[in-house]
């Protein structure tokens, strides 16, 4: 009897190790600072690491409802209401997945049917062509432009067309660093506001926003909350990216196709976790309420001990990003330039190309300030040497 070795025909075949893991292992292979993967190096508050703690030794160990944790819906619609003054429905509009990604990916599943067109805008986070492709959407991209990375509403409507089904935006904008602000939602509604378009947007980083009119997100806008899904990240709000949870508002009928595909992703997330979270929003806000100032910290820090190096620093208006151009130091592209400076230099970064499907031709990389000050001061020598 012959044997067969079966080869799966790959769904995704331009896809393998992300820049994310391909840098972190060389980090680590070469002792260097890593400044590339977005995660703290320090851990998060100890309010919540008690209450996790808690709600275990209480038993809170089976699975939570499908929707979420009941307490965690009211805490999320508590501050919700405070943030954007709307109030989502806890029982039919807002949903806790596995992490922002897996609300991401259950959004465009829910929504995106072969053949249809989704707009997005590059650079770009890296999971969303992958989760468009797979449920047979065409991934249309518009350019973002250094150093300000605003968009040409001209060439959004031009890229509109009768296929097309989901805009993707992401605010603040990682790699960026950059935000959109209230005329950006009245620009996109003017543009699709007569057809059949869903919005997706990805406000993981809605808490570190340096921007002083604070964070714009589309919740606010009251015509295109209608037909938006909102995402949010516990694990960037609470330094905890490990615990994976993650949520998404939306309209019922959004919400219930979402839900659809969320049940046989995950069912259902980690429940002490959320239970934990929900006790941190109630009982500690002051915590999301004094992150960006936390962060600009750090910011600050960074853009301050890189001022004698020959790295020219972009604006940085929220994420815990910072873009430099190292043009003056190399004429590499951006990926072996990462990979030298992993080498040489011992500190990691992301190279901006990555994010972009077209050909970067800036020379750029992504830092990120989510670190203790110790780690950034030692990075920051290490990169003004070169």
């Amino acid at each position: 009897m012959t044997q067969h070795n079966l080869i799966p025909d790959s769904k995704l075949p331009a896809l393998g190790t992300t820049i994310f893991s391909q840098m972190s292992a060389l980090a680590q292979q070469h002792n260097a600072i890593n400044l590339s993967q977005g995660f703290p190096d320090f851990n998060g508050p100890d309010y919540l690491q008690q209450r996790l703690a808690y709600h275990v030794s209480q038993g809170a160990n089976q699975y939570a409802p499908m929707t979420g944790a009941l307490p965690l819906r009211e805490a999320i619609a508590e501050k919700t209401a405070e943030l954007y003054d709307y109030r989502p429905d806890v029982e039919r509009e807002i949903t806790v997945t596995a992490g922002a990604t897996e609300a991401l990916y259950a959004a465009i599943t829910a929504l995106v049917r072969p053949g249809d067109e989704v707009i997005c805008f590059d650079p770009s986070y890296d999971s969303y062509a992958p989760a468009v492709e797979l449920s047979g959407g065409v991934l249309k991209r518009i350019a973002l432009q250094p150093p300000t990375f605003r968009v040409d509403w001209s060439a959004f409507g031009a890229l509109l067309s009768e296929k097309t089904r989901l805009v993707i935006l992401n605010t603040p904008h990682n790699p960026s660093a950059t935000v959109w602000r209230r005329e950006d939602y009245a620009a996109l509604w003017q543009a699709i506001a007569g057809l059949p378009v869903y919005v997706l947007s990805d406000e993981v980083y809605e808490h570190i926003c340096f921007d002083p009119a604070g964070h714009a997100s589309v919740l606010a806008h009251p015509e295109l909350r209608q037909r938006a899904i909102a995402v949010s990240s516990f694990g960037k709000t609470f330094h905890m990216t490990g615990w994976k949870v993650g949520y998404c508002i939306a309209p019922a009928a959004i919400s219930a196709e979402v839900r659809k595909v969320h049940q046989y992703l995950t069912f259902s997330v980690n429940t002490p976790a959320q239970l934990a979270i929900a006790d941190m929003l109630r009982h500690q806000p002051e915590h999301y309420r004094e992150l960006p100032a936390f962060y600009q910290a750090r910011r600050d820090q960074l853009i301050a001990a890189l001022q004698h190096s020959r790295f020219r620093i972009l604006p940085c208006e929220g994420t815990y990003f910072l873009l430099v151009d190292y043009s003056a130091i190399s004429d590499l592209d951006d990926v072996s330039f990462c990979q030298w400076l992993t080498k040489e230099a011992g500190v990691a970064a992301i190279p901006l190309s990555v994010f972009c499907a077209d050909p970067f031709p800036h020379k750029l990389i992504r830092l990120c300030f989510a670190k203790q000050q110790a780690t950034l001061d030692a990075a920051a020598e290490r990169l003004c040497q070169l």
